[in-house]
């Protein structure tokens, strides 16, 4: 009842025209910049993020929500018309529906895709509002122990699973675990990695890395790879879906809305791991003619994939809101724009920030609306957006992470720390390692020391207290299973794109 009450408010509060206008806002941004590809929500939640902190804290969360979710629907665009996913949730996508663009069918493609987002990101957001509230009671009661194991998992899973190398994953992660270590000791109130410079005191700002790597690293890398001729669009066709296209999309957008969100929920890999779930299970399932279908269009290979996405996304905000734990680049960006209003995610959020947790949760509800009546109508001109040219495009996001990085504490120095991280995170793209445990590391990293060097003063020292609590044995046993799954999975998926 206390949730149902909660999300009443909730809505009451997300109702409010100034409210509708700013996840209006973040709607359009988020399709906008999942459309365009190499630019995901991550990079446009970096890039806005200093210019929102006039906002007051609803206000920019809303926003941020919305650059999400639009995220998730807008990279499907790219994905069916021009093979070029424009985030890597949407990979899967371009399989079967840039074939059925080919044929003709690009707007039946659209079509399921904007339809099985909506439904299943409004199914996922119930469960998140079913979810959350337990979890979050749940999560009260932990201890700094308890906590230990929770971050331990959180750590190795996104370092090994996000990534095409655990090696590499696991290193990204311990250099953002370094950074997060600069500045001053909390406890004892030394200088740590400092080498003696002033700007470095304060510690490395997360909003100065993420806009390092997430648009700078990012944007220089996908300039380097660009080619001069414009991308060739596939046109969108005039066959829009058929009564016998929904017959065949709703049981996949319900399957994929199943596999998705609990896919969400752990850091096991996120909307990318729940896409390529749905598409093996819509194969699997296809009977006969149907099943011939997959290599050549078939349409329950957009809607499943497209809808476990979006489930994915509503679940990866359970553990966000919940236990403060972000296990995607762009759940970590998030996690930033709630510490840069002293919100901390995490338990008490629901008891200390209720009204803006709940206000929230009901702009989701609304931002899928709104999604839905901006794709379906206006994808001729979420196709006109990727004729902008790619020189004019990067060289704007280079100059609004420039003014971005400059606006976090007006210093000269700033920026040229950016330059520094944006050419690391080149490299670390170029060479193959994921950005995205950099970010989790950093933002994780202080909290994880904090609650380690709790629990070993609670017990005097004795590291066997790390593993005395039945929650932290049972933690690790489920990584156990999360790694030895992960990698079965791996290996299917190694087998079936030979």
């Amino acid at each position: 009842m206390d949730s149902l009450a909660g999300l009443v408010h909730g809505f009451s509060a997300a109702a409010q025209p100034e409210f509708l206008l700013y996840a209006l806002f973040g709607v359009l941004v988020g399709t906008a910049v999942g459309v365009l590809p190499g630019i995901g929500p991550a990079m446009t939640l970096a890039l806005l993020m200093p210019i929102t902190y006039q906002l007051e804290p609803t206000a920019a969360i809303i926003v941020f929500a919305g650059i999400y979710y639009g995220g998730m629907y807008g990279g499907s665009t790219t994905s069916i018309l021009l093979n070029t996913p424009g985030e890597s949730a949407s990979i899967v996508t371009a399989l079967e529906g840039n074939l059925m663009a080919k044929a003709g069918r690009g707007a039946a493609a659209l079509a399921t895709a904007a339809i099985g987002s909506f439904v299943a990101g409004t199914i996922a957001t119930m469960a998140l509002t079913l979810a959350a509230p337990g979890l979050a009671e749940v999560a009260v009661r932990l201890g700094p122990v308890d906590y230990v194991a929770v971050m331990v998992v959180a750590f190795l899973t996104v370092g090994a699973l996000l990534g095409a190398s655990v090696l590499r994953g696991l290193a990204a992660l311990g250099l953002g675990l370094i950074i997060g270590l600069v500045g001053v000791d909390g406890i004892s109130g030394q200088s740590r990695y400092t080498f003696g410079l002033p700007v470095l005191g304060d510690g490395i700002d997360v909003v100065l890395v993420a806009v390092g790597l997430f648009a700078v690293g990012e944007g220089l890398y996908v300039a380097s790879r660009l080619r001069h001729d414009p991308p060739e669009l596939i046109k969108i066709g005039a066959n829009r879906m058929s009564r016998e296209d929904v017959g065949r999309s709703w049981p996949s957008w319900l399957r994929g809305t199943m596999i998705g969100f609990p896919i969400g929920t752990i850091p096991a890999g996120g909307a990318d791991l729940a896409t390529f779930l749905s598409y093996a299970a819509e194969r699997k399932l296809a009977k006969g003619k149907r099943r011939a279908e997959f290599g050549n269009g078939a349409i329950e290979g957009v809607a499943g994939p497209e809808a476990a996405n979006n489930a994915a996304a509503a679940g990866v905000l359970v553990p966000l809101l919940t236990l403060g734990l972000p296990t995607t680049a762009t759940a970590a960006m998030m996690v930033a724009a709630f510490q840069r209003y002293q919100i901390a995610p995490g338990p008490q959020l629901f008891a200390e920030n209720s009204a803006l947790v709940w206000t929230l949760i009901a702009s989701l509800y609304i931002g899928n609306v709104m999604l839905l009546v901006l794709n379906l109508p206006l994808v001729g001109i979420w196709v006109t957006i990727l004729q902008i040219p790619r020189p004019y495009l990067y060289a704007g996001i280079l100059l609004f992470a420039a003014l971005g990085a400059f606006a976090v504490n007006f210093t000269p120095a700033d920026v040229f720390l950016l330059l520094v991280i944006g050419l690391i995170g080149f490299f670390m793209r170029r060479y193959g390692y994921p950005v995205a445990p950099m970010v989790v590391g950093l933002i994780l990293g202080p909290i994880f020391e904090r609650q380690l060097r709790r629990a070993l003063a609670i017990a005097e020292g004795d590291p066997l207290t790390l593993i005395s609590s039945p929650f932290a044995v049972l933690v690790y046993a489920a990584l156990v299973i999360i790694f030895v799954v992960s990698a079965w999975l791996r290996r299917r998926r190694s087998a079936a794109s030979v």
